[in-house]
């Protein structure tokens, strides 16, 4: 039966590649390539307005069909999907014969309703380079196996209902320089990375990913681990990481203290808040970073003149005491567009001779301190009505 098998799939193929020569194809695709980009088309669907697959009629050159990069008689990329922006994608599920692509590097899928599995298959594309699929309804589990793809660079799933952990292997792999994952509802404990030189971007945010951050690769320029439900401190963690350009740590449970160097790093956004941070704000020289937010943390202390060159600012809701320095409010006349100190336990403000007027189109809030505001500007909706806290608040509050 088996043999019967063997001869009977030798047999299809022969047929196909005569029908292909007798419709005048230019080039030959490998069999096996081409079983399988019909399997792939048999499971996925244009949505309505989509116009895709109009063009994948399999009397053709395969490697003529959009998204379909062929070298020689190999696919070696596919992007499935229109990409343009406003493209409605596709529908359908992800077939496991994507494996049988052997020469694949790249594999994309346009943001639809593909729903489903990322095929474990996928592992056996060796060449595997990149992946993108995000923006669709995958499901399942992330399979571990992807982990034995040695070249791949680039793992993007974001914005799926992907669950469970996220495997050690994958972020295992050496050459991984991009790991994507963000928006799904992942869990578990972020595994230890490898020191390694290729990790750029990791992002995590949004997830329901626990426990401490592990220690991570110096290489990384772009951190996001945001909207997760992460604890312990960051301490040892941050200071090794003196490439980032973009760090995104909010709406997390971690705590004790911001170490001083983080402020002098590169970085176009530090995102601290709605965390359990504590301690002095102590940078090492002045800070030049476009967007510090510190907001719903605890720290304490005074407010450093160093962070007068932010763009914008969010300090508020914290427990900062003393007099905010004239410097920080000179800062709103050049160039700072943003100044949150509301909800803390400010009791004064320092006026230098550019601190008295507020420009127009900056933001300054001050209330709900152990003061009465000398500056009448508006201020969010979240600091409430109350101009000052009441008097009993108002001793000594560091502890």
């Amino acid at each position: 039966m088996a043999l019967q098998c063997f001869f009977l799939r030798n047999l299809l193929l022969l047929l196909l590649l005569m029908a292909a020569t007798s419709e005048g194809v230019a080039g030959i695709l490998e069999p096996a390539d081409f079983l399988a980009l019909q399997a792939v088309r048999r499971q996925l669907e244009d949505m309505p307005g989509s116009n895709f697959f109009s063009a994948w009629d399999f009397t053709a050159d395969p490697c003529e069909f959009p998204g379909v990069f062929c070298a020689g008689d190999r696919v070696v990329a596919l992007a499935l999907g229109d990409p343009r922006a406003g493209s409605p994608g596709l529908r359908g599920r992800l077939d496991p014969a994507l494996g049988r692509l052997s020469a694949l590097a790249e594999l994309s899928l346009v943001p639809g309703r593909v729903a489903g599995p990322v095929p474990d298959a996928l592992s056996r594309c060796a060449d595997l380079r990149f992946l993108a699929l995000s923006k669709n309804f995958l499901s399942g589990h992330i399979p571990p196996r992807l982990g034995s793809l040695r070249l791949l660079r680039t793992l993007d799933l974001s914005y799926n209902q992907l669950s469970g952990p996220l495997p050690p292997a994958i972020v295992a792999v050496p050459a991984l320089s991009n790991l994507i994952l963000c928006h799904n509802q992942l869990s578990g404990t972020i595994p230890r990375f490898p020191n390694t030189d290729s990790l750029r971007r990791l992002d995590l945010k949004h997830n329901e990913l626990a426990g401490p951050v592990p220690s991570l690769p110096p290489s990384l320029q772009y951190l996001a681990l945001g909207s997760n439900a992460l604890t312990g401190s960051v301490d040892t963690v941050l200071p090794h990481l003196t490439r980032l350009n973009y760090l995104d740590l909010s709406s997390n449970q971690l705590s004790g203290p911001v170490p001083g160097c983080v402020f002098g790093f590169p970085l176009m956004a530090l995102q601290l808040q709605r965390n359990a941070f504590s301690g002095r704000v102590a940078p090492h020289g002045d800070v030049t970073i476009p967007v510090v937010d510190l907001s719903y943390n605890r720290m304490w202390g005074s407010v450093p003149p160093q962070l007068a060159a932010v763009g914008r600012l969010y300090l508020n809701n914290n427990r900062f005491t003393g007099v905010v320095p004239s410097r920080l409010v000179q800062g709103l006349s050049n160039g700072m567009q943003l100044l949150y100190l509301q909800h803390n336990f400010l009791t004064g403000i320092e006026f230098g001779p550019a601190a008295a007027v507020i420009p127009v189109g900056a933001a300054l809030c001050v209330q709900f301190n152990c003061m009465v505001p000398p500056f009448d500007t508006p201020c969010p909706v979240k600091a409430g009505t109350q101009k000052m806290r009441p008097a009993y608040q108002c001793p000594d509050w560091r502890s």
